[in-house]
């Protein structure tokens, strides 16, 4: 069965050219209903029915699996019993009749002004990771970019002197622009951290973890959140707060729909105007509790 999966991961990377956060994904939903079925003496996806898969949907219901982690589940399951057919591997997709729960979408969460420069200030010492965090942080504000874009960059994708980064999928490319506090600290860190950080001369990644290798999402998460909470910050802080307050604090100052939206990769400006709705509600708030007559 974990042949089936390799050979459908290779197939959507090959021939639609999937992300790797999406193979992952898929991968990791599949070997996970892989050992579900197994567990009730299934041996081969071509055994799979419906009922099966609507019985592991309830249980990771009854687990108090988010919304969103169903709806995922059920998309990897289309995809991968869609694939079967058109291999040959069976002559139904038992998977056709699930529906995904609803997803109550939440507005992301961002910062003030005032709370960025407070998380921003919180890496404050001249040891190594302080220097990589302080540069990894500014970088991401000033630039709005995601989580694995930063983390996959590499030496030759910043321009120090024009001051802006080169972000790549396997789509397409963009150019970012940053400002001179993100300059300045990357500055500091390729002299000062670095060097220490990175013990392989060939290594071309930009930032990497404290052995030297390269970091994780996860583990970027975990320093942001680490220094949300030495700021005194309500909330989960995450990378994509960060991200999120890059983009409203751009259309709360004035700059327009469509730049924001080639600066933050979006290919449907109505994902972008979710921030211009952010940035009118807190420019609202603030008004609210500044206003003597209000």
């Amino acid at each position: 069965m974990k042949r089936e999966i390799d050979a459908f991961i290779s197939y959507m990377h090959e021939k639609r050219e999937t992300s790797a956060n999406t193979e992952a994904a898929y991968t990791r939903d599949l070997r996970k209903l892989m050992e579900y079925v197994q567990q009730h003496h299934v041996t081969s996806f071509a055994q799979v029915n419906a009922g099966q898969l609507q019985a592991y949907v309830q249980e990771l219901e009854a687990q108090g699996r988010k919304a969103a982690t169903i709806s995922r589940f059920i998309a990897s399951a289309k995809a991968f019993f869609t694939w079967q057919v058109s291999e040959g591997l069976r002559t139904d997709n038992p998977a056709k009749g699930l529906k995904a729960p609803k997803i109550e979408k939440k507005p992301p969460e961002i910062l003030s002004e005032e709370e960025i420069a407070r998380l921003l200030d919180q890496p404050s010492s001249h040891a190594p990771k302080e220097l990589r965090d302080k540069a990894m942080m500014e970088l991401l504000y000033a630039t709005g970019i995601r989580v694995s874009e930063l983390i996959s960059l590499e030496l030759d994708d910043v321009n120090l002197q024009m001051e802006y980064v080169t972000c790549r999928d396997e789509h397409k490319e963009r150019t970012v622009p940053f400002g001179a506090k993100a300059k300045c600290a990357l500055e500091y860190y390729l002299e000062k951290s670095r060097p220490q950080l990175v013990g392989d001369a060939n290594c071309r990644l930009l930032f990497t973890n404290c052995s030297g290798e390269p970091m994780s999402r996860q583990g970027f998460w975990k320093i942001v959140k680490y220094y949300g909470k030495q700021a005194g910050l309500a909330g989960e802080i995450t990378p994509h707060t960060l991200r999120h307050s890059f983009a409203a604090h751009l259309l709360g100052n004035g700059a327009d729909l469509k730049s924001v939206q080639e600066l933050m990769g979006h290919s449907d400006i109505s994902t972008t105007q979710v921030y211009m709705q952010l940035s009118n509600r807190k420019i609202r708030e603030v008004y609210k509790n500044a206003h003597p007559r209000v």
